[in-house]
């Protein structure tokens, strides 16, 4: 294995990858992404669209499901297999090929949890028509869940391959999600540092990414807040949601751009531990 090349190393360990997720039965996650997403869109579905409040409500309810469906698929996948892991890298595994293909196969899930999520939304939710990078707004709605389902795969790798072993892995990540939710800017106000923070959160460019799709901002949106009190409007418009491909774009960037930094620290993060092998 020393002498194999980086990609003949990936391939040999994606082939591996699959064969235990076959064995371990790996269907049980794309069910699991099933049931989520019929609970939440059953329950979202009728008030989507009908307020701003409730629409924003909506969108978190998704992509808090998207980051959860995420995180356990990964979560511990690598801890599991650290001893396994340092028998090979004595023996010339690149750790580098090893997580390149231990990200394909969560790709491929993660794509199929993905269409399930948005299918089942559409059967509950009317989504509006008009997109801002592609005709229509589907596409885009599939490709911000993708990449907060992808993204929240890899922060679980990342996780995995930081912890010493599985319970630790799963201490961890009840935290990791309380920060997600919190950092989303749908349940506080974020100011200072706490908004700093929130910049490395794929909650919050998820939600970006969905109030510029669905143009949370238009005029023609309704403004009032409550059904129950349609006397009360939001004041302001709130930036991060405005319809622009910029906007969205931007939003797009940072969620890829934080699922390479965590895919990259979860290399170094191996490489590390194995250091003295």
């Amino acid at each position: 294995m020393g002498s194999a090349s980086f990609a003949a190393q990936t391939k040999v360990y994606f082939n591996k990858i699959r064969r235990i997720a076959v064995k371990e039965k790996f269907w049980k996650f794309i069910v699991f992404a099933f049931i989520i997403s019929l609970i939440v869109s059953a329950v979202v579905g009728g008030d989507m669209f009908t307020t701003y409040e409730s629409t924003k409500s909506g969108f978190f309810s998704i992509a808090s499901a998207a980051i959860w469906i995420g995180i356990f698929n990964s979560i511990q996948n690598i801890c599991r297999e650290h001893e396994i892991i340092r028998a090979e890298y004595r023996s010339g595994m690149k750790i580098s090929a090893y997580m390149t293909a231990n990200a394909m196969w969560q790709f491929l899930i993660c794509l199929i949890q993905s269409g399930i999520i948005l299918g089942i939304s559409v059967i509950f939710i009317d989504y509006n028509k008009h997109g801002i990078v592609f005709g229509s707004s589907v596409p885009e709605y599939f490709v911000t869940i993708l990449l907060l389902t992808f993204g929240a795969d890899i922060m679980g790798l990342m996780i995995s391959s930081i912890a010493g072993d599985p319970a630790t892995a799963m201490t961890i990540m009840p935290f990791v999600l309380i920060l997600q939710l919190i950092m989303s800017g749908v349940l506080f106000d974020l100011s200072g540092w706490s908004e700093k923070i929130s910049y490395i959160t794929f909650s919050k460019w998820g939600m970006s990414a969905f109030g510029s799709t669905a143009d949370l901002n238009s005029d023609a949106f309704p403004l009032k807040l409550s059904e129950a009190f349609p006397q009360v409007v939001r004041l302001e418009t709130e930036s991060c949601y405005d319809h622009t491909t910029k906007n969205l774009l931007t939003a797009w960037g940072w969620c890829a751009g934080l699922c390479t930094v965590c895919f990259i620290v979860s290399i170094l993060s191996l490489k590390i531990k194995n250091k003295d092998n």
